[in-house]
């Protein structure tokens, strides 16, 4: 059998972690409640199936349990689907924004984290340096959980996600195809021998990523595993707003075609003066930093780590954060303030 699972599969892989030691009969009565039509024999030979590829083994007289390679196998495919789902997401999107940096109207895609009602004011505490920073602007907004909700004593702070980029580009016919996402160092001020340009790029750009220390492939898929990466406690936010040392981001990459550079870099521009964060853009005969090989001739590379991300990082790694969402949705970019302003309403 070969190892490329199909979704049958992996749902039996699944129902037999949920309920194993399990036989044969009762995973048809749990298939057919999941809504497969199928007969016995067929989930027969399909456990054979999985028995000879080293993901099942048998229990003699109790049933199936998944083997070290089967529990590994079902992780890989719980992440190959979340991918999926994320790039349906992204596609749906970058579709709808409407953001304008020109005019700063329109609606941009958000990032959100759920923190405790009672500790919401030492959350913004936690991101106020941001604002004094090379990364800001800081724009935020912050609701209720609704009573009804699972979580009603907590509040909700949304902030642009990075992946607002690539649909204001969309927006204006400019086709971006995002490549990895992954850690670089990041430093506010370097030195030109670290960063050998002027100051105006600094301001731009929000500050330097000097390099990527680690680069992750999501098929085009990034913001899980940006969620990884924070999940795995990779980032060094507060370093970055502690002092002049380089400290540790979450971005994403992506390729555009270079005959459009002018124009994309004008607007990537503007959007991290009104959205904040940090971006690096280079045409494929500079010198990087790239996440792996130079871009293709024909393309330019664009990193870009929004302050929605910024925002992720550093509330998970004071202990802040109870929840997050990469790719909350569209919200309209009138509904976020100034960091100062929200902390100064809130105290």
């Amino acid at each position: 059998m070969s190892e490329a699972l199909d979704r049958r599969a992996y749902d039996l892989l699944r129902l037999i972690d949920a309920h194993e030691p399990i036989g044969s009969l009762r995973l048809v009565d749990l298939l057919h409640r999941h809504g497969y039509s199928i007969k016995g024999r067929t989930v027969r030979l399909t456990l054979s199936n999985l028995d000879d590829a080293g993901f099942t083994e048998k229990l003699p007289g109790k049933g199936r349990r998944l083997t070290e390679k089967g529990r590994s196998e079902l992780q890989r495919g719980h992440i190959n689907g979340r991918l999926e789902h994320v790039r349906e997401r992204i596609a749906m999107l970058t579709g709808q924004v409407t953001y304008d940096p020109i005019e700063d109207t329109g609606e941009v895609i958000a990032s959100s984290v759920t923190v405790s009602r009672d500790r919401l004011s030492d959350a913004l505490a936690t991101l106020a340096p941001l604002t004094d920073s090379p990364l800001a602007p800081v724009p935020i907004a912050v609701e209720d959980e609704p009573a009804e909700s699972a979580e009603p004593d907590s509040a909700r702070i949304f902030a642009p996600s990075s992946i607002t980029l690539d649909g204001v580009l969309l927006s204006r016919g400019i086709n971006v195809e995002l490549q990895t996402a992954g850690i670089v160092e990041y430093h506010p001020d370097p030195g030109p021998e670290q960063f050998p340009h002027d100051g105006d790029v600094l301001r731009e750009h929000g500050g330097a990523v000097l390099r990527y220390t680690d680069a992750i492939s999501g098929e085009g898929s990034t913001v899980d595993v940006v969620s990884l990466l924070i999940e795995a406690g990779r980032t060094d936010v507060r370093r970055a707003i502690d002092g002049d040392d380089p400290s540790l981001l979450v971005v994403d990459n992506r390729e555009f075609p270079l005959m459009r550079y002018e124009e994309a870099n004008d607007l990537t521009i503007e959007t991290r003066e009104r959205l904040g964060g940090v971006l690096d853009i280079r045409k494929p005969r500079e010198s990087g930093p790239f996440p792996s090989e130079k871009p293709g001739w024909e393309f330019a590379a664009l990193t870009y780590g929004g302050v929605g991300e910024l925002l992720l990082s550093l509330l998970v790694e004071d202990g802040h954060a109870e929840s997050w969402e990469t790719l909350y949705g569209l919200v309209p970019r009138s509904r976020f303030e100034p960091l100062p302003a929200v902390r100064a309403r809130e105290k």
